[in-house]
């Protein structure tokens, strides 16, 4: 679990409020990085996989009977489902590709998108997903780099959540109303 201090020093080296920290976690995960048995809290992405997939020079067409949960083409198809279904579809996709499949998951306290492992300071996405579940300073300080990879700290800074919603959540931010919960759980913490 995270300590103050940890959100303290996030805060630090991102030069923001805690409040902004605080906010961001929790909006994408509820505020927990695990979930009660232990697992690392995790949410896959079908779309993604599809996309993975495809960049791999793998046709997702061959692989979409009996996964159509799993893999389709296009975001908000269907519903994710809960948390505690995660590490089952995930398990699933891992059957059809191991790499693609872990870029495909958002994963942690921040919900990082494995994908997006170089950017949260990795050289691989194995070596992403072993540090997830490891604990949460391990997803804090990767959504540390994360956001100063992309500049995102000026975003934060400043309270602009609605851009900081889109850069981090993608073009989708409003159907989840990112850019209405990030403000209201920065209030909740700046008080």
């Amino acid at each position: 679990m995270l300590t103050e201090q940890d959100y303290i020093n996030a805060a630090s080296i991102l030069s923001v409020e805690v409040a902004c920290v605080k906010a961001v976690a929790e909006v994408e995960s509820t505020g927990s990085g695990f979930l009660a048995d232990g697992s690392v809290k995790i949410l896959f992405e079908p779309h993604i996989f599809w996309k993975e997939l495809r960049a791999k020079g793998i046709d997702p067409n061959k692989h979409t009977k009996g996964n159509e949960d799993i893999l389709y083409l296009q975001w908000g198809y269907r519903p994710y489902g809960k948390y505690s279904q995660q590490h089952g579809r995930l398990n699933r996709a891992k059957l059809i590709d191991e790499d693609a499949a872990l870029a495909s998951a958002s994963w942690g306290a921040f919900q990082i998108l494995g994908k997006y492992f170089y950017e949260a300071g990795y050289s691989n996405v194995k070596d992403f997903v072993a540090d997830m579940n490891k604990g949460e300073t391990q997803h804090l300080i990767s959504f540390c780099k994360l956001v100063k990879y992309r500049n995102l700290d000026d975003e934060l800074r400043n309270r602009l959540w609605e851009q900081f919603a889109e850069a981090y959540n993608g073009k989708g931010y409003k159907k989840n109303k990112y850019h209405i919960k990030l403000p209201a759980a920065y209030e909740k913490y700046s008080t």
